[in-house]
């Protein structure tokens, strides 16, 4: 982690995450990830950046940005200075960095693939150059018997033998089983974690292998952050991201994290090819991923055979919402197997198209970094859960206005999402929107007879006649 955060990462620290110190509890003012997407976007519009909000002339801005983000709202999240200071020097004394989408040592994969829907902020632990050398991810249920752990372990085992990096997240069941084997392999593993990275990092054993270079673990998450069911589904795409490659050992069928973002993979992003084990006892949702085009694994059983693997035809890499598109005004669109280039200068650079962002000043940030993106205006209801947003649109009728459209695909998100109790603040987390916006669409829902909201345990859940339809 450097010694001084970019101005740009301090900003948006201090916008958008907890700085939770040890027990502290989390701000409740916090911008969600859709409210900093539209206020990256208009701050691009007005020719400023994030870094602009510490500025002696900030008051001038935030005023500026009172049309999308209350002015005193904003006031009292930079106002945590302090608090900010106190938890850089505990990440610090932990040897956990941070990095934002302004700094040059953002990991370039999440960038290229992910575009607008990378983390605004990236907590780690570890040789952050592991992130860039792609890989197998091996995904699957936290619940299996001890033949699939073993199984696993197997293929961690290969990959380390075979020289290519391991990409789980962190789980217990396989994925700690694919991460273990790779270790004690010696490979290289790098572990994307949805909660608790603070202390996974002080884990004695995970510890020496952070040292040594062997393992890096990451999260877009506060390294204190407890568990959250709407997190754990949103870290998904980092997996896959990250990755050249991916095994599905096992799923359950229309559920679960592990079905969701194998799913996406198939369906929406395609960033990798997705194999499902072939050998031993299959399952309903390792059947129903294949009738999706997921690949039988080969079960390779050397080296050379294992690296054949990785030369199988994967689908034109994806991401996103912006696919074609630079992330930053002056930066030349980037995929994952291009070489970085030298940026335009801005003065040269052509003008940007209508889908792209708008051009910011750069003169900020240290070694002259771009600033953090902007993002699109309307809220994402398309998380790694849910299916795409197309497929909700196609099934409306022709004649539904834009808004009944939108809920359209907004309710055939949430049902997919509600296969077990969520509260609205992990409904919130997952779809990308504030809580406000999820509760409304939660209510809604409720009186439709679609939802209902049950007390033990908390939470809003598919209504049980709906799960059999």
């Amino acid at each position: 982690m450097t010694s001084v955060l970019s101005p740009n990462t301090q900003a948006i620290l201090l916008l958008t995450a907890p700085l939770i110190a040890g027990r502290g509890t989390a701000s409740s003012d916090l911008l969600s990830p859709g409210e900093y997407k539209r206020l990256a976007r208009h701050l691009r519009e007005i020719q400023r950046q994030p870094a602009d909000l510490l500025s002696p002339d900030a008051a001038e801005i935030l005023r500026a940005c009172q049309p999308v983000i209350d002015e005193g709202r904003l006031q009292k999240l930079l106002g945590r200075g302090f608090l900010l200071s106190q938890v850089i020097e505990r990440w610090q004394a932990r040897a956990i960095w941070v990095v934002s989408r302004a700094d040059a040592e953002y990991p370039r994969r999440l960038k290229a693939r992910l575009r607008e829907d990378a983390p605004a902020v990236l907590y780690g632990c570890g040789d952050m150059a592991l992130l860039e050398t792609g890989g197998l991810a091996v995904v699957g249920s936290r619940h299996v018997d001890d033949a699939l752990i073993d199984y696993t372990m197997t293929v961690g085992r290969l990959a380390a033998r075979a020289g290519r990096t391991l990409v789980s997240g962190g789980a217990k069941g396989i994925d700690q089983a694919a991460m273990r084997g790779a270790l004690e392999a010696g490979g290289k593993v790098c572990g994307v974690l949805s909660d608790s990275l603070e202390k996974t990092t002080m884990n004695r054993e995970h510890r020496n292998l952070l040292l040594d270079g062997q393992l890096v673990l990451i999260s877009p998450y506060d390294p204190s952050a407890g568990f959250n069911v709407g997190h754990a589904m949103q870290r998904n795409k980092l997996i896959y991201a990250l990755a050249d490659t991916s095994l599905v050992v096992s799923s359950d069928l229309n559920k679960g994290g592990t079905w969701a973002g194998a799913v996406e993979q198939l369906d929406k992003l395609k960033f990798v090819p997705v194999f499902i084990r072939s050998t031993g006892e299959s399952s309903a949702g390792l059947d129903g991923l294949r009738k999706k085009g997921a690949l039988a694994w080969p079960n390779p059983q050397d080296v050379d055979s294992f690296k054949d693997v990785f030369n199988v035809a994967m689908p034109t890499p994806t991401a996103s919402p912006q696919v074609g598109f630079a992330l930053f005004s002056n930066e030349e669109p980037t995929s994952v197997d291009a070489k970085p280039t030298v940026p335009v200068p801005p003065d040269t650079a052509p003008a940007p198209q209508a889908e792209s962002e708008p051009s910011a000043p750069v003169d900020v940030v240290s070694d002259a970094q771009p600033p953090a993106p902007a993002l699109e205006e309307q809220p994402s209801v398309t998380p790694e859960a849910i299916p795409p947003i197309d497929d909700a649109m196609e099934s409306a009728q022709p004649e539904s206005s834009p808004a009944e459209v939108l809920f359209a695909a907004v309710r055939a998100a949430i049902q997919q999402l509600l296969s077990a109790p969520m509260k609205d603040a992990d409904v919130a987390a997952a779809l990308d929107v504030s809580n406000a916006q999820a509760k409304a669409w939660l209510q809604r829902l409720v009186d439709e007879g679609v939802l209902e909201k049950q007390k033990k345990p908390a939470g809003y859940i598919v209504k049980q006649k709906r799960l059999f339809e």
